[in-house]
């Protein structure tokens, strides 16, 4: 069974505002019968079943499916994705694109991992060690802002050699 022009009309109305008696009178139906019947109208097999695939296309178009959250993470991890951020010269003010800073970068890796609960302490050893560099380059930042020159911030981090799951 198909829908009629109005029913269209009264679903896609619905879908846009949720209001089952307004998406009637806008539809076309009276006032009178909108009041009384809106709430049958959704009751409509063939109505109810548009609605509802308009709005599973309306939700996969609109909501970031899980591979896509992911694929994001891992660009921002691996510092691909851009972002524009404005920066003040002594001339004028511009616009630059720039990669993640490291602790962006970071989050994103941890984001990551959540996802998969089977990760090794190594990784874990990686990110302390990136998280380490991100808060010497920070310290590093600050001191060349307070006019220190040649200042410098050395930090050594070893990260021992895993053993093989045999033992080896």
């Amino acid at each position: 069974m198909k829908l009629t022009p109005k029913q269209k009309k009264f679903a896609d109305e619905y879908i846009k505002t949720g209001n089952a008696t307004q998406s009637a009178i806008e539809a076309g139906y009276s006032k009178k019968y909108a009041n009384t019947n809106a709430p049958k109208l959704l009751q409509n097999t063939t109505l109810k079943q548009y609605i509802e695939k308009c709005m599973d296309e309306i939700a996969s178009n609109r909501v970031m499916s899980y591979t896509e959250a992911v694929e994001l993470l891992t660009s921002i991890a691996r510092g691909e994705e851009k972002e524009t951020v404005v920066v003040a010269t002594p001339v004028s003010v511009e616009k630059v694109e720039k990669e993640a800073d490291l602790k962006t970068r970071i989050s994103a890796l941890k984001e990551i991992l959540k996802r998969y609960p089977n990760n090794d302490k190594l990784i874990e050893q990686q990110i302390r060690k990136l998280s380490a560099q991100a808060d010497v380059a920070q310290i590093q930042a600050k001191r060349m802002a307070e006019g220190e020159q040649n200042s410098s911030v050395n930090v050594n981090i070893m990260i021992p050699e895993q053993e093989d799951n045999n033992g080896e």
